[in-house]
C-alpha cells in the first residue's frame, strides 16, 4: 500500500517557494488596480463595458476554479505554478499591445483563468508541504504580504501611469510575475509535485463532491458570506464617501489607505492565534467585528468618522487574514484535494462577485444608506454559520 505524503514543518525552501512567489504575484496585481480603470476608459466605451472589464478576471477565477483542481490533479503542483505563471506572463506582456477593448477583455479573461490554476496549486502546495499546527501563521503572512503589496503597489502604478504611460504598468507586472514563476522553478519541490500526485488513489470532482457535500454546504456557505462583506468593503467606502458624504477623490484615497493600514496590522496575530488557540478564535470574532462596524457607516456624517468606522471594518479583516485558505486546507481530504480546493475556492470567489453586485442593487432601490446594513447582517450570518456549524479544525499532533 502506497504510503501518503509527509508532511513537514516550514524549512528555508517552503518559506521561499510560498512567500517570494505571492509578494511578486501580489505587488504585480497591486501596481494595476488605479491603473486598469483609467486604461479602459481610454478607449471611449461605455461605463457597461469597462466594469465588464474589471470584471473580467474575477469571472475567470470562478470559471475556473473546479477545473483548476483536476488540473493539478494531473499536472501536478510544481508544473501547475510553472505553466498557470507563464501564461500570466504573456497576458500582462498582451495588454501592453491591445488596440481595442473588447481585446483587454479576452486578455483579462484569460488572466483570471490562468491565476485559478497559480491560485489552486499554490493552496495545495502549503497543504501538502506545512504542518497543522504551523499552517495558520504561513497563511497569516501570505495574507499579509498581499495586504502590505496592495497597500503600495497602486501609488507605484499610479505613478508610473501618469509619468511613463498607461502601458507602463502592464509591463511591470509581467516582470514580477515572471519572478514569481522563477521562485516556483527553483524552490518548489519537484518530488513534492511528484509525490503528491502519485501518493493517493484518485478521486474525482463528483466523488469528492457526494463525499464531501455537507462539509462544502455548511463551511461553504459561511465562506461565501464572509467573502461578500470583504468584497463590499471595495464598493461600500468609496460609494459612501463621494456620494453622501461628497468627498473628493483624494480623502476617498485617504480613507481606503486608513483602512488597509489597521488591516495590515492584524496578520500576524491572525496566524498567532489560529495556531495556538484554534481557527475559529480568529474567524469568527474577525466577521463580526467587520459586520458591527459596516452597519455604523450610515451613521458616519464627516471624513474622520466615516474613517474611523473603516479602520475598525479594516482590523476585522486583517484579524480574518488567511482564515478561509487555513480552514479550506484542513477540511480538504487526501483523496481528492485538488478538486476539492478547487470547489473550495469556487464558493469563496462566489462570494466576492456577489459583495459589488449586491451593494449596487440594494442601492439602486433602497437607497445607499441601507446598503452597509444589509452587507453587514450578511456577514454575522457568515460568523453565525461558521462558528456554529463547523468544527474547530486544528487538531494538534500527540
Amino acid at each position: 500500500m502506497t504510503q501518503p505524503f509527509p508532511r513537514r514543518g516550514i524549512d528555508r525552501k517552503v518559506v521561499l517557494s510560498i512567500w517570494v512567489p505571492a509578494a511578486c504575484m501580489a505587488l504585480g496585481s497591486g501596481l494595476i488596480l488605479p491603473v486598469l480603470p483609467l486604461f479602459a476608459l481610454s478607449f471611449d466605451a461605455s461605463y457597461s463595458m469597462v466594469g465588464l472589464v474589471l470584471a473580467a478576471r474575477g469571472l475567470g477565477n470562478l470559471a475556473f476554479d473546479v477545473p483548476a483542481g483536476m488540473a493539478v490533479r494531473r499536472l501536478g503542483v510544481r508544473r501547475s505554478m510553472i505553466v498557470g505563471g507563464t501564461i500570466m506572463v504573456l497576458c500582462a506582456l498582451a495588454m501592453t499591445q491591445v488596440r481595442t477593448l473588447t481585446e483587454a477583455l479576452v486578455v483579462q479573461l484569460l488572466l483570471g483563468l490562468t491565476m485559478a490554476l497559480w491560485n489552486i496549486a499554490r493552496h495545495t502546495y502549503i497543504t501538502e508541504t506545512v504542518e497543522i499546527e504551523r499552517r495558520g501563521r504561513t497563511n497569516a503572512v501570505m495574507g499579509g504580504i498581499g495586504r502590505i503589496s496592495g497597500f503600495g503597489g497602486p501609488v507605484i502604478g499610479g505613478a508610473m501611469a501618469e509619468w511613463v504611460s498607461l502601458t507602463a504598468p502592464f509591463a511591470v507586472q509581467a516582470g514580477l510575475i515572471a519572478l514569481g514563476v522563477l521562485a516556483a522553478i527553483l524552490w518548489v519541490d519537484r518530488d513534492v509535485s511528484r509525490q503528491e500526485r502519485l501518493a493517493r488513489p484518485h478521486a474525482g470532482a463528483w466523488q469528492v463532491l457526494a463525499g464531501h457535500w455537507r462539509v462544502l454546504v455548511s463551511a461553504g456557505s459561511g465562506q461565501m458570506c464572509a467573502q461578500t462583506i470583504r468584497a463590499a468593503r471595495n464598493a461600500v467606502v468609496p460609494l459612501f464617501t463621494a456620494e453622501v458624504l461628497g468627498l473628493d477623490a483624494g480623502s476617498v484615497g485617504l480613507i481606503i489607505s486608513l483602512s488597509y493600514a489597521t488591516d495590515m496590522l492584524m496578520f500576524y496575530p491572525a496566524g498567532q492565534l489560529m495556531d495556538r488557540r484554534g481557527r475559529k478564535w480568529a474567524y469568527v470574532p474577525s466577521f463580526i467585528i467587520q459586520s458591527l462596524a459596516m452597519a455604523l457607516v450610515p451613521l458616519t456624517n464627516s471624513f474622520w468618522t466615516l474613517a474611523l468606522v473603516t479602520m475598525a471594518i479594516g482590523l476585522g479583516n486583517g484579524l480574518g487574514s488567511g482564515t478561509m485558505l487555513t480552514l479550506g486546507a484542513d477540511l480538504a481530504p487526501e483523496r481528492g484535494r485538488g478538486e476539492f480546493l478547487g470547489m473550495w475556492r469556487f464558493i469563496g470567489d462566489g462570494g466576492s462577485a456577489a459583495g459589488p453586485m449586491i451593494v449596487g442593487q440594494v442601492a439602486q432601490v433602497a437607497g445607499l444608506h441601507l446598503a452597509p446594513v444589509v452587507i453587514a447582517g450578511i456577514g454575522l450570518m457568515g460568523a453565525a454559520l461558521l462558528g456554529g456549524l463547523v468544527p474547530e479544525t486544528l487538531r494538534r499532533k500527540r
